[in-house]
């Protein structure tokens, strides 16, 4: 039943509605200035004065104008509370059972119709809470909702809570409501747009565990917080009035760890870690702020199931691969005569692999039969000759990492005009970046600004960088996954007469990444780029090209190699070959040299060199 309801079924039931009692004025703008009143209506206080909810569904609210003004919907809620009992489950109380809590703690309202509330009752038990369990599946750069990570809550209840079987407790999730089949382009534009609501759900914690570890291979880290039963027990109580309501929702801030932040302040007032996030709220930012506030008590890792399957693998030769490949193939085999020479430790650790690959291979795809038979065998197997205990060593905390937003001072010379280059980027780490904390071969960059002032006082804009995301995730004999990358937004590159021209772009590419040694990451992509310049005859100019490289992770940070090439349909090619090292010195302090050439049938080939000055600070 729609809220907006509630005024008239009140008129029609005439004398079985008792009168609330009449507050003082006063002491009921007092209360609707209270914080706590204030996160339970999930205002945000406007820059030119007033309040606006971030709720973006009308059935949330018992006022008209009930989104913008916290003191009216404190005076419906009030006067709705002494609705006729009758109404059971459809009762304001029962509705709000938070906002009812609240205000019988603010007033005298011993006349308060007592209302069997037996829908939520039922909910309530059946979640049992107790303690609180913040996790965080760590990002996946192939799918573009997943490249930032993501935060959830786990709800143990008092007889789930450290027995191991936390399969059974509920996750709490925030998240973007998709309808329909959009791609992977419209669903990051619509996700930066505020194109798609969102919307909490309460769910089994196995789903969204085998979502992010079985499905997106995704690690998972969960932090145990400190809140008491009663405090996840309030915030649970909050939660019921959030079921179906809409929020609007943005990748960069108002997304699922803003969220669920807003959650963490009804469950312990006080905290105020939403006032950290003006701007953006990136998962890994909140989780650190969630830790910087003492709330964690504990920290478990869960490795993804495709780095299971490669620890698994990596002592094994490329021919015991090869075995591990066919067995998950053919279970058959295990009594091959040349399989069974091998040495029975060599063959517990082939058939584990092989199982782990077929496990692999099976997530996100309807049960077959087939699969089924042959991961039983294999199990079998693995139980008449066990291999040892898989030991994964525990990666660094993802919280640990490099803040998110940089600033970068530099010096340098272009075909010896020296300049001062000053720079920032509001998110988040590309692939010379201090790498603790991220995985090898990843980018993200969200609103990239670079402009330098040469000699003379010139100042021009170098570069307006809106997304640059690049994946480079290694193949090997086991998986072969696809790299990939995107970039679009305003750069300098060659023009007629020797100029610079500022050009609107949009490029990517794909193609394949190699381990080359351990340390060592070799790429090669083909790519595509489409720019309007002002010196082209069409309004928009296509190139083919490519973009390959080498990246290596030595002692002193990050070392990139890499050579560039775009072929435009009108007879320009344009060419550059670069080397950047990163020096890590410090958690947040990096300095990287860059030497770069570059050539165009333009010009003359142009040269510079840059020394840059890397803060990262959120």
């Amino acid at each position: 039943m729609s809220i907006r309801l509630f005024p008239l079924l009140l008129s029609l039931l005439g004398t079985a509605v008792q009168a609330a009692p009449q507050a003082d004025p006063a002491t009921l703008q007092t209360l609707a200035e209270d914080p706590y009143w204030i996160s339970l209506g999930h205002y945000e206080q406007q820059t030119f004065g007033g309040w606006q909810s971030y709720v973006d569904d009308a059935d949330f609210f018992l006022a008209v104008d009930g989104e913008r003004a916290p003191l009216a919907e404190l005076q419906a809620t009030l006067q709705a509370l002494y609705a006729d009992p009758e109404l059971a489950d459809a009762h304001p109380q029962c509705r709000f059972p938070s906002r009812t809590r609240w205000l019988r703690q603010q007033l005298p309202l011993e006349d308060l119709p007592i209302v069997e509330c037996a829908e939520f009752a039922a909910w309530y038990a059946d979640i049992d809470p107790h303690t609180t369990v913040l996790v965080f599946p760590d990002a996946y750069l192939n799918s573009p909702s997943s490249m930032f990570g993501h935060t959830l809550l786990r709800i143990d209840s008092a007889a789930n809570e450290g027995s191991g079987t936390a399969l059974l407790s509920y996750a709490l999730n925030f998240g973007a409501m998709v309808e329909g089949m959009d791609n992977s382009i419209l669903y990051a534009w619509k996700g930066l747009a505020g194109g798609y609501p969102g919307q909490f759900a309460l769910l089994p914690y196995r789903e969204k565990l085998s979502e992010y570890s079985s499905l997106e291979n995704r690690d998972l880290w969960e932090y145990r917080l400190d809140l008491t039963p009663e405090e996840t027990g309030r915030m649970i109580e909050h939660v019921w009035e959030l079921r179906q309501i809409r929020f609007d929702y943005f990748f960069f801030d108002e997304n699922c760890s803003y969220r669920l932040l807003e959650l963490l302040e009804i469950a312990r007032p006080g905290l105020k870690l939403i006032d950290q996030f003006p701007l953006t709220a990136i998962p890994a930012d909140t989780v650190r702020a969630v830790k910087d506030a003492g709330l964690v008590q504990d920290i478990n890792y869960r490795p993804s199931r495709e780095k299971e399957l490669l620890a698994r693998a990596a002592p094994l030769q490329p021919k015991e691969v090869s075995w591990a490949q066919a067995l998950a193939a053919d279970t058959g085999l295990l009594e091959d005569a040349a399989f069974q020479t091998l040495p029975a430790e060599r063959q517990a650790l082939i058939q584990e692999t092989a199982y782990r690959l077929l496990r692999y291979q099976a997530a996100g795809q309807e049960r077959d039969a087939g699969n089924a038979a042959r991961s039983f065998r294999m199990l079998q197997a693995i139980n008449q000759n066990p291999p040892p205990r898989l030991e994964i060593t525990t990666p660094t905390l993802p919280e640990d990492g490099h803040e998110s937003r940089t600033w970068q001072l530099a010096l340098g010379s272009q075909d010896h005009r020296a300049f001062a280059e000053y720079g920032l980027r509001m998110a988040y780490h590309d692939l010379n970046d201090n790498l603790a904390g991220f995985p090898l071969g990843a980018q993200i960059e969200l609103g990239k600004l670079r402009v330098r002032q040469y000699e003379g006082n010139h100042w021009q804009l170098e570069e307006l960088g809106l997304v640059s995301i690049r994946s480079l995730t290694p193949r090997n004999q086991l998986l072969q996954p696809w790299s990939w990358q995107v970039q679009t937004g305003l750069e300098r590159v060659a023009g007629k007469d020797g100029r610079q021209r500022l050009v609107g772009h949009l490029n990517g590419g794909a193609g394949f990444t190699w381990h080359l040694s351990e340390d060592v990451l070799g790429y090669a992509l083909a790519t595509l780029r489409v720019e309007h310049h002002r010196d082209f005859a069409a309004t928009l100019s296509p190139a083919t090209g490519f973009d390959s490289g080498l990246l290596w992770r030595n002692r002193a940070g990050n070392l990139l190699l890499e050579a560039q090439a775009d072929y435009f349909h009108n007879g320009e090619v344009r060419r550059s070959l670069g080397l950047t090292q990163q020096l890590e010195l410090g958690r947040n302090l990096g300095l990287r040299l860059t030497a770069q050439r570059e050539f165009s049938h333009w010009g003359a080939p142009q040269n510079e060199v840059m020394l840059q000055l890397r803060w990262y600070h959120y």
